[in-house]
């Protein structure tokens, strides 16, 4: 499905920096990103995530590095 969305400058440059750097397509790259937070808005995944544990492919420690990885970012470091 097609469709067309407005972004600010800095939002739409910062998401072309991260397809090139990834190596996806811009409208992968979106749908990826919209997906992810479909599934966190709507608590789908984590009834996943729960059952990767008690089948022992990932760890709780595995979750945690996960979460403190993706925080960096937003953290200033000037």
């Amino acid at each position: 499905m097609k469709t067309a969305i407005s972004l600010p400058d800095d939002l739409f440059m910062d998401a072309e920096r991260l397809s090139k750097r990834k190596r996806i397509s811009r409208s992968e790259l979106y749908a990826n990103a919209i997906r992810w937070y479909v599934q966190k808005e709507s608590g789908v995944g984590i009834t996943e995530q729960l059952n990767k544990i008690y089948n022992g492919k990932i760890t709780v420690d595995d979750i945690a590095e996960k979460a403190g990885v993706a925080d960096l970012n937003k953290e200033d470091w000037s």
